[in-house]
């Protein structure tokens, strides 16, 4: 049975969003996709809710699209939304159980001043994890990631994208360097995804 995909945005754009609705259209060729905005985005207001709030937004979505129950639930999200969806799973009473979670760009270091480690939440995550990150993620050093994920007991995995930002879009330089688009470079983040559903949903 396929995969139900609840997809979140990160803090900046919401789900109508092309980068939002390009990956959930490549989603959907793995699974159902669910998408949905916070309380904050609905409200038209710039500034995210706070953390608790995002959490018990995300799971009332969780509820939402996995009401009439289906295959394994899989949390994705952009950046902030990764970052909830990591939170939400390890919440005691949740709506259905959650088989894995996809990351992209997820922020594990805070921007301007505040470079706060955002790693607790990973370390303490049971469910596997695939992240996807570009070289060029300052939200990211994959330095700082690889050390958070040998300190991770669930099953988890990474995805590079080469000269990629913290949307994985990458640099016209190198898209004419490896002669492809950045469509060529989607698509293999999509065969990543759907490799990693193989393995353990």
């Amino acid at each position: 049975m396929k995969p139900q995909i609840l997809f979140a945005h990160g803090a900046g754009a919401g789900s109508s969003h092309p980068w939002m609705q390009g990956w959930k259209e490549r989603l959907s060729q793995l699974g159902r996709v669910t998408t949905f905005d916070y309380p904050y985005m609905r409200e038209g207001k710039r500034a995210p809710n706070r953390l608790p709030r995002l959490i018990e937004a995300h799971r009332e979505a969780l509820a939402e699209a996995t009401r009439e129950g289906g295959g394994p639930v899989v949390l994705a999200g952009k950046s902030m939304g990764s970052r909830v969806g990591c939170h939400l799973t390890l919440e005691d009473a949740l709506p259905c159980p959650v088989s894995a979670l996809v990351c992209f760009g997820y922020p594990l270091v805070g921007a301007g001043k505040q470079r706060k480690l955002r790693d607790e939440v990973l370390v303490a995550l049971r469910v596997p994890v695939l992240f996807i990150q570009g070289t060029r993620d300052k939200l990211c050093p994959l330095d700082e990631l690889e050390a958070v994920r040998k300190r991770m007991s669930a099953p988890n995995a990474l995805h590079i994208v080469e000269a990629g930002d913290h949307s994985s879009i990458v640099t016209k330089t190198q898209l004419r360097r490896d002669d492809e688009s950045q469509a060529d470079v989607d698509a293999r983040t999509a065969l990543a995804i759907r490799a990693f559903f193989e393995e353990h949903l």
